[in-house]
């Protein structure tokens, strides 16, 4: 898998976490216990820090970058779906930012919150705790956000590192 130092800044992947050999990682970059980053995800922590905390799931396509001023932070518990980009932004514990949406600076996504997919959260935008946000632009909807469905991704993709890690094996 393509780990990248940038001169003497050394991604931080912890030992349970699970990054595919398609990823790629490169600077201030943290990966948390029983995290996975998976085929085409690019996390590109070269103006500042990356981190990703435990058991989140960073799936394919994703881009994630920060600034020279706004980290990108993701908690706990969290799936960031397919081709997301994330840049500058907070996503706090037990969210999901579904597949081809776009978050950006300043941006918090509050615990226990849903991005429906394809939603763009412009520069500054709040998503407050269990709301979901959805549309381009996005717009909150209070209360909306369904804690189950994020709790059953979140374990599909646990297991899924498990499996890949004992299982996956090239063959051409």
């Amino acid at each position: 898998m393509p780990i990248y130092a940038l001169g003497d800044v050394v991604p931080t992947i912890h030992p349970d976490a699970y990054v595919h050999p398609d990823a790629v990682v490169i600077g201030r970059v943290r990966l948390g216990a029983g995290s996975s980053v998976w085929p085409g995800a690019v996390l590109r922590g070269d103006d500042g820090d990356i981190v990703i905390g435990d058991r989140t799931s960073v799936q394919d396509g994703c881009v994630l970058h920060t600034t020279y001023v706004f980290p990108t932070i993701v908690g706990n518990d969290c799936v960031i779906g397919h081709m997301v980009h994330l840049e500058g932004c907070t996503i706090e514990d037990r969210c999901l930012v579904g597949n081809g949406s776009i978050v950006m600076h300043q941006v918090n996504v509050r615990t226990g919150s849903v991005v429906a997919a394809n939603s763009v959260l412009l520069n500054g935008t709040e998503v407050p705790s269990g709301a979901l946000a959805a549309g381009s632009p996005a717009v909150i909807k209070p209360g909306k956000a369904r804690l189950a469905d994020i709790d059953l991704a979140v374990d599909s993709y646990v297991q899924r590192a498990v499996r890949f890690r004992q299982d996956l094996r090239r063959i051409d």
